[in-house]
């Protein structure tokens, strides 16, 4: 698979999010250890729905698969949805597959980098995102980047027998202070 440095980072970067990756997305998807953390472990995911789920939210939404810089492996995905230009707001998601990329700091410049894009380029004001109450090493992933809790549905998410609040946290522009794109012109 060809990959886009279109967003550069120090270790990783972003390429637009292809459906030539529609098998390995499928099978991240079919794992509970991604998909436990992502409350999705209840959905049968075949590459037939995944194929349709990437086709449809690669056209009016920032999607990106997460490279790594070194090897030009695909160790996830990130993205920002439900944009609305009026409102500059977006809806922010990420999941990392590859297990042995998880807690090596690929997330949190990941999203340092579309938090980047997505304020300085799409001109966003607020993004927001979820994540559920047992995911510790995600909620202090998100603080670390800025982003702040604003509510919380209790009880909501139901997952291996046992209920979980979501957490909805957002970050605002005028929050956001660093610049973390490497192959910026300007």
């Amino acid at each position: 698979m060809k990959y886009f440095k279109k967003l550069l980072g120090e270790k990783i970067y972003l390429s637009p999010r292809s459906t030539e990756d529609v098998e390995k997305f499928t099978e991240w998807l079919n794992d509970f250890e991604t998909t436990d953390y992502l409350g999705r472990s209840g959905a049968l995911v075949t590459i037939e729905s995944e194929k349709e789920y990437l086709e449809k939210h690669t056209k009016d939404e920032a999607t990106f698969g997460i490279i790594e810089l070194k090897t030009d492996k695909l160790l996830g995905s990130i993205g920002l949805e439900n944009i609305n230009y009026i409102n500059r707001t977006a809806t922010f998601g990420i999941f990392i597959g590859e297990k042995e990329a998880r807690n090596k700091g690929y997330g949190t410049e990941a999203i340092q980098l579309i938090l980047d894009y997505g304020f300085n380029y799409l001109n966003l004001n607020n993004i927001k995102l979820d994540v559920l109450s047992f995911n510790e090493r995600a909620i202090a992933c998100y603080k670390k980047c800025g982003f702040k809790e604003y509510g919380r549905r209790r009880k909501s998410e139901f997952i291996n027998g046992k209920y979980y609040d979501r957490i909805s946290m957002d970050i605002l522009k005028e929050e956001f202070t660093q610049s973390y794109i490497k192959n910026k012109n300007i």
